[in-house]
């Protein structure tokens, strides 16, 4: 056994997921078995993001750094035989991205130690790795209540010599979703050809751009969804439902070298017609209470400029009309008239205001049969050993665990628990879930061949 028994870092607290602006605090402890001698002990804090053109390769092509502090925790000296500890400390910055592990690329974020020895001894060093995660508030995102929506018109050539064309109209019913809630797919399809249109599907896809010199987009399916076909001349309208498995968040907001987001593409198996509806994932679902207040706010800003912009007008076109003033002192009386013509009125009642609400319920047209939600098991292969909230809500403001990320984000188990007050579970198996879990609509038969 040589001069150094041990040299590892601690985290106060065990902790090793934080949030931009904290502060990171541990020890760093060594054990010597005899005198060893020393010219300096330092310990490093930083953060980088590295990209590369080769799949897992970690010779960066490209590197962007967010931080990297050093501290000295011991001068020149000698350490004597037995156990010893430094303690340090450094502050995160606020614009730190959210950790990352890609195919391509990685966003890192470590703390290093180093002993410096004598010329022509050997310097020891070690590190340890923390993970950061910044949440996505999509409360904050805009537009984000809106649907997303696309159409698009194809035209196709069949049995050789015939042309037909297919009208595709998709949409989801909001732009945003955490985690266990529901992507509610409404897609219309008009088959103007003589011929029956291939299977309809709709997939959540995930896609991660790595800005090198030629961009290189990691594009996976995280789960999908199938219907049945459109048969020749007919116009069919098709409801699906997504349920979204923990996923890394779409805004890696500070990095400039790795993009990532999500979209719902609808499509046919044949022909070839496919859209795009883009939509984001955060950590902080939609509370329709902000929503409301939001609206209340806007509406009272709308009817403040209005009355700004026309005050009222003291002479009109119109005859005039007894104005109201501010109470005065009785008249005297006035002997009646012998016959009157005209009888002074009130100024008439305003029109009431039509309601705002938003439209009607969509109508459920012809739903077409369905299948189980099929999940990619490649969309999990970078989450090694995530832990989740069990209670998420389906709407409301429910701050994701830090371990609720998923394809690309390598938080780990221990960590998670020390964050959450609630309690916390491995991930589900996805491959073995019957998607989605609430009762099915009940479906007809207008797809079916």
């Amino acid at each position: 056994m040589g001069k150094l028994q041990e040299f590892n870092i601690t985290f106060d607290k065990n902790k090793d997921v934080y949030s931009p602006g904290e502060s990171i605090s541990g020890t760093v402890s060594i054990k010597v078995g005899q005198l060893l001698q020393c010219k300096a002990i330092k310990v490093n804090c930083n953060g980088f993001c590295g990209i590369t053109s080769k799949v897992n390769d970690t010779a960066w092509t490209l590197e962007e750094q967010y931080f990297n502090s050093t501290i000295s925790v011991a001068d020149k000296g000698t350490l004597k035989q037995g156990e010893h500890t430094f303690p340090f400390k450094f502050l995160i910055p606020e614009s730190a991205p959210t950790s990352f592990e890609g195919n391509y690329g990685r966003i890192i974020y470590r703390v290093r130690a180093f002993i410096n020895t004598p010329r022509f001894a050997k310097d020891y060093n070690t590190e340890k790795a923390f993970y950061l995660l910044c949440l996505l508030n999509l409360n904050k995102v805009p537009d984000i209540w809106e649907p997303s929506s696309s159409a698009v018109t194809q035209q196709f050539t069949y049995m050789l010599v015939k042309t037909g064309t297919v009208v595709l109209n998709a949409q989801t019913d909001l732009k945003g979703y955490t985690q266990g809630q529901i992507i509610q797919v409404l897609a219309q399809i008009h088959n103007q050809s003589g011929k029956s249109t291939g299977n309809m599907a709709a997939s959540l896809m995930q896609r991660v751009t790595y800005e090198t010199k030629r961009p290189t987009h990691d594009v996976r399916t995280i789960a999908e969804v199938e219907g049945g076909v459109v048969k020749a001349g007919k116009e069919s309208e098709w409801k699906e439902q997504i349920i979204v498995p923990p996923l890394p968040q779409s805004s890696l907001i500070g990095c400039d070298l790795i993009k990532m987001d999500y979209y719902v593409k609808v499509c046919l198996k044949s022909p070839d017609v496919m859209l795009m509806l883009p939509i984001h994932i955060g950590n902080v679902s939609l509370d329709k209470k902000l929503r409301s207040s939001k609206k209340a706010a806007a509406a009272c800003s709308a009817e403040d400029t209005q009355e700004s912009a026309n005050p009222p007008s003291t002479s009109t076109t119109t005859p005039p009309l007894p104005p109201r003033t501010a109470p005065k002192p009785g008249p005297r009386p006035t002997p009646r008239s012998r016959s009157s013509s005209h009888n002074p009125h009130s100024a008439p009642p305003a029109d009431s205001p039509q309601g705002a609400e938003g439209g009607a319920p969509m109508n459920d047209g012809l739903p077409n049969k369905r299948q189980s939600q099929l999940v990619s098991p490649n969309a999990f292969s970078y989450a090694p050993g995530l832990f989740f909230s069990q209670n998420q809500q389906h709407n409301g403001p429910s701050p994701a665990p830090p371990g609720s990320t998923g394809a690309t984000a390598p938080y780990p188990p221990e960590s998670s628990a020390s964050l959450m007050p609630t309690p916390l579970i491995l991930p589900p198996d996805y491959g073995a879930s019957a998607y989605p879990q609430e009762a099915p609509p009940s479906y007809d038969d207008s797809f079916n061949t």
